[in-house]
């Protein structure tokens, strides 16, 4: 479903040479209203009550509220990620779903398709309607118990992954895609720091040379999240978990799905138990093989790298100046730390 938007339609019944006169475009923010009348009208809702962008990160969120009953319109960056990756997302969260996963899931349009797409300025946006992950993320971080349920949760939807029908076009997460790729994104901005540019070069090649030997079939590998921590989930009063933002999901080693949370939650502090709960939860359910613990400072670099490149490529789209010398210096110093014997990961 391909959408025009009411003023597209206005310039191009007034002058079809005009949408070709519009000054060029990398990024543009969308109009509730327009989202109201062109895109939300797709939906089986009612009416549309609130319609406001409430957070710009990979992709533009906004805040739907239709009857006291709130919804999240997602609408994907154009730079972000291709039409097949978006689709595989969907279909496999779908999946996850109508197997009692809780997850935040897409819902269909009245067509029954899962994206409805959007001729921006500058170029196709896909925009889906989630339903609402109900409670909110953990005041403070993570809990022990929350913790336990975060692991035990991603263990299940690894598990319940490996029935997932990917189709024609799989994401994959490969040592190309998060090392050599990552790599290609970081490194100009290290040239005139031949010492840490020399150290990264390494450290993916060390790492390339640890991960050769890790099986790339199950149990090892499946369906990954690709961006397991606090922050995509929300819990309501009772405890009870509900995870989103699969944006960076594909198929992986599990263990790296582990490593993701590791990073994240270094990066930020958690408390060492909260992250042995974890981890307690997540082998409550599924058993981690031995060759899996023990790539998972290897894995947990991997993480820290691949994330470095993804923040470079939305930060030169929208924040340039974040881009700094005390910005690189830091993250060469973290993955310094992730090097070290004493990393201490729990």
């Amino acid at each position: 479903m391909v959408l025009i938007s009411t003023t597209q339609q206005s310039a191009v019944s007034n002058d079809p040479r005009l949408m070709q006169d519009l000054f060029p475009a990398v990024y543009t923010t969308l109009a509730p209203q327009a989202l109201v009348e062109l895109v939300l009208e797709n939906y089986p809702l009612d009416c549309v009550s609130k319609c406001v962008l409430w957070n710009r990160g990979l992709s533009d969120v906004y805040l739907v509220e239709c009857k006291g009953q709130a919804h999240i319109l997602r609408i994907s960056h154009h730079h972000w990620r291709s039409r097949s990756e978006i689709d595989f997302e969907l279909r496999l969260l779908d999946f996850l779903h109508h197997n009692e996963l809780p997850v935040a899931h897409p819902i269909p349009t009245r067509d029954n398709e899962l994206f409805v797409t959007i001729p921006a300025l500058e170029g196709d946006r896909y925009a889906t309607l989630f339903s609402y992950a109900e409670g909110s993320v953990p005041l403070g971080d993570l809990d022990r118990p929350q913790a336990e349920v975060f692991g035990g949760t991603l263990a299940k939807l690894h598990q319940v992954g490996q029935d997932f029908e990917s189709g024609n076009q799989p994401k994959v997460l490969d040592l190309e895609h998060l090392l050599d790729d990552s790599y290609s994104v970081i490194a100009p901005f290290l040239a005139h720091y031949p010492e840490e540019l020399a150290f990264l070069k390494q450290k993916v090649s060390e790492i390339s040379s640890e991960l050769a030997n890790l099986p790339t079939e199950p149990p090892y590998w499946g369906i990954c999240w690709g961006d397991p921590h606090s922050g995509n989930s929300h819990f309501n009063a009772a405890d009870e978990i509900t995870v989103f933002d699969f944006d960076q999901c594909g198929y992986c080693w599990h263990a790296f799905d582990i490593a993701k949370f590791l990073q994240v939650s270094l990066n930020a502090g958690m408390s060492r138990y909260v992250r042995e709960s974890f981890f307690t939860g997540y082998q409550s359910v599924s058993t981690l093989k031995q060759q899996e613990l023990d790539a998972l400072q290897a894995l947990t670099q991997t993480a820290h790298i691949w994330n470095w490149a993804i923040n470079i490529q939305g930060a030169a789209m929208h924040c340039w100046s974040k881009l700094d010398r005390p910005y690189f210096r830091h993250r060469v110093e973290t993955l310094k730390r992730l090097d070290s014997p004493n990393w201490r990961i729990f």
